[in-house]
């Protein structure tokens, strides 16, 4: 039996990092076997290119190679580490995925939508994941958590307009697929978006299962 593909998505500071510990313990508690990957990254080379795309750097990062850099972490990732679990029967759990190509990339970069769904099919292809988790909050929200941080990355000190674009490039993420991309409010309490995150957990579950 397959296992399931789930993503997590959100802008900066949306609370990605708490989400996944709590899903990874609800996954252990249910006995479900899973991996915890990320993107850009989840294997060597991967990891290699995901330096390559965040550190910091005087040189201006051209958007095109940015994007191509991102699709080819993507697809050592999917090669390599995703689908072969996925064929085990084990649940993958992805810090980002593919939405964040169309929206950081995209939306925000205001990169060619054609040449992304080009891409997407190339190297995507019908590897969709099964959910994606949209942790949305406010933008100004997220960047108080941001400034909290120890250490930023070079999304992290982009502009606050970038961020809206981010922002609004994932709403409408879900407006297209609502079926598959689960808006999760992330401005709320802990406990409440563990709520809206187990609701999901479950229902992927049931289908797993085979639970109607």
């Amino acid at each position: 039996m397959r296992g399931k593909f789930i993503s997590l998505e959100g802008g900066e500071g949306s609370g990605k990092t708490t989400a996944i510990q709590f899903i990874q313990q609800w996954l252990e508690q249910h006995s479900i076997p899973y991996i915890m990957t990320r993107e850009p990254g989840g294997t060597p080379l991967a990891e290699e290119i995901r330096q390559l795309i965040l550190s910091p750097r005087e040189e201006k990062v051209n958007d095109v190679a940015e994007l191509l850099l991102v699709f080819a972490a993507r697809a050592q990732h999917l090669a390599e580490k995703i689908q072969p679990a996925l064929d085990e029967g084990i649940w993958v759990i992805s810090d980002r995925f593919l939405d964040s190509s169309y929206v950081y990339q995209g939306k925000a970069r205001g990169g060619d939508v054609a040449v992304l769904d080009q891409l997407s099919r190339w190297v995507v292809g019908e590897n969709k994941p099964d959910a994606t988790l949209l942790l949305d909050v406010p933008v100004e929200l997220g960047q108080e958590r941001v400034v909290q941080r120890q250490h930023q990355d070079r999304l992290d000190k982009e502009s606050l307009s970038f961020h809206q674009k981010v922002r609004d490039g994932f709403l409408e993420r879900a407006d297209v697929e609502p079926d598959r991309v689960k808006v999760i409010d992330a401005s709320q309490s802990l406990e409440s978006v563990k709520y809206q995150i187990e609701k999901q957990l479950v229902q992927l579950n049931n289908a797993w299962s085979g639970i109607s």
